[in-house]
């Protein structure tokens, strides 16, 4: 774990504006209540710390720039936690949290001055950045050595085969279940919610036609859009590259999941979905005026306390059939990267294994959000989801989320989330395609041609630089 050039990060900040957070102000905070308290059950399941004492002697300053999480428990317990390694450890760690639309930007401007935080996070997968990272095959590896074979769905969304490095760091990962409002669908004849496609589409368009309540899938310039494009297609059997990384885009069964969203717009969603940011469908679910989303519990966890009766009616559904298979995008992908310039590459290394270590923690201060990428490092997850130590009522409601190893995917699928695939997932190539053909600007078949033509211009870079494989 080699030592690199010292840098200074304080002009960058000034220049950008960004606010950092300095660890001893969240003391001075106190103690976070535990998220088991405060009228939601559950105080004294706690995970206890585990600490790892590093392999080396670590000194110096180590910071971090990561998003600012969905659950807000997650960032009172982490910041804590980091502090109290630091101190341990004899390293001055400081967290910069920013809002998720501004990480990967940001990350974008650190590599490119060369200077910036020694360790960054993102929810979907960095690989768009690999040539200015450092590899991380050495912390997955003991990783795996101390905790048995990483998830799949996590390997393929930090490793690139064909340049065999680990870009990054995927410690967790969180589903993508449907969430749907069980007294609008009970009234269409599915009070457990639609299984298919087609029912989304059915019931959907029955709700807004007999209540006026849309549903929620956005096709706008956000990280959720991206994601459930990529599980409708997938359900239809299309995808953006096969599983050698060639570009298979332009197909008739990505054409049939355009023509299907086209029908899902025009019969049960409104012009708010081509505008919204990666908090809209959640703002909407608790607020009452969406009868389903494609998205992650933390709207449910903020309905909870915000508006209980919309969170005692939400309830939640597995990836939905289509006329291929039912397979829904990981709604969020933990990729931490090093950047080549980074200072104390050796602290955050040891820093990463030691969070690894308590990802117990991390789940359940995250409310049941985050999951591991090591079976058995949180061992009490499915008691947990089964009865959900968050008061939900009934307290089994999130027990469908035992099963979504078996029917979540990594952004990339059928193949790895290489570098072309993380710069396609970071542009909206995929929400302009169902929406150009949504508002009727052009025809599905155009709109795929169209989309494919920028896909296989950024596969045919990244390949130039033999960092895909295929062709």
């Amino acid at each position: 774990m080699p030592i690199h050039q010292t840098w200074t990060r304080r002009d960058l900040l000034k220049t950008t504006g960004l606010a950092t957070l300095g660890l001893a102000a969240a003391s001075c905070a106190g103690e976070p209540e535990s998220p088991g308290t405060g009228g939601t059950g559950g105080g004294d399941a706690s995970p206890s710390p585990t600490f790892l004492e590093p392999a080396s002697q670590l000194s110096g300053n180590l910071s971090i720039l990561l998003w600012s999480h969905f659950v807000p428990s997650h960032d009172e317990w982490f910041d804590q936690f980091v502090r109290d390694w630091g101190e341990q450890v004899g390293v001055n760690v400081t967290v910069d949290h920013l809002n998720v639309a501004e990480v990967p930007p940001r990350i974008a401007a650190e590599l490119q001055a060369g200077q910036g935080h020694d360790l960054m996070q993102y929810i979907a997968p960095l690989a768009q950045f690999e040539p200015s990272v450092l590899d991380l095959t050495d912390v997955t590896e003991e990783a795996n050595n101390r905790y048995g074979e990483q998830l799949e769905i996590c390997r393929k969304s930090t490793f690139n085969p064909t340049t065999g490095k680990f870009y990054a760091f995927g410690p967790g990962w969180v589903p993508d279940p449907g969430n749907y409002r069980r007294s609008l669908w009970e009234a269409v004849g599915l009070p457990d919610g639609p299984t298919t496609w087609d029912e989304l589409l059915e019931g959907g368009t029955e709700i807004k036609a007999a209540e006026g309540v849309q549903m929620g899938i956005g096709m706008s310039q956000e990280i959720d859009s991206n994601m459930a494009g990529r599980a409708l297609m997938w359900s239809y059997g299309a995808s953006i590259q096969d599983e050698d990384e060639n570009v298979v885009l332009n197909s008739p069964e990505t054409v049939a999941a355009v023509e299907y969203m086209t029908q899902l717009f025009q019969g049960a969603m409104t012009d708010e979905v081509f505008s919204w940011n990666a908090a809209s469908n959640n703002q909407g679910l608790v607020s009452g005026q969406l009868s389903y989303i494609l998205n992650s519990i933390s709207g449910y966890r903020t309905a909870q306390e915000a508006s209980p009766e919309i969170a005692d009616d939400t309830l939640f559904v597995p990836a939905l059939e289509g006329p291929a298979t039912a397979l829904a995008a990981q709604h969020v992908m933990y990729n931490w990267i090093i950047p080549q310039f980074a200072a104390n590459a050796d602290a955050a290394k040891e820093f990463l294994l030691h969070y690894t270590a308590n990802l117990d923690s991390a789940a359940y201060h995250s409310k049941l959000y985050d999951f591991p990428a090591w079976d058995g490092l949180v061992p009490r997850l499915d008691d947990w989801l089964n009865d959900d130590p968050f008061g939900s009522e009934p307290a089994d409601k999130l027990s469908i989320l035992t099963t979504s190893t078996d029917w979540a995917t990594n952004i990339g699928h059928p193949g790895p989330a290489n570098t072309a695939e993380g710069e396609v997932f970071g542009l909206p190539i995929i929400p302009n395609m169902f929406a150009r053909a949504a508002r009727g600007e052009t025809t599905p078949e155009q709109a795929v041609a169209d989309a494919t033509a920028e896909v296989e211009a950024i596969f045919a870079k990244w390949r130039e630089r033999g960092l895909v494989g295929g062709g």
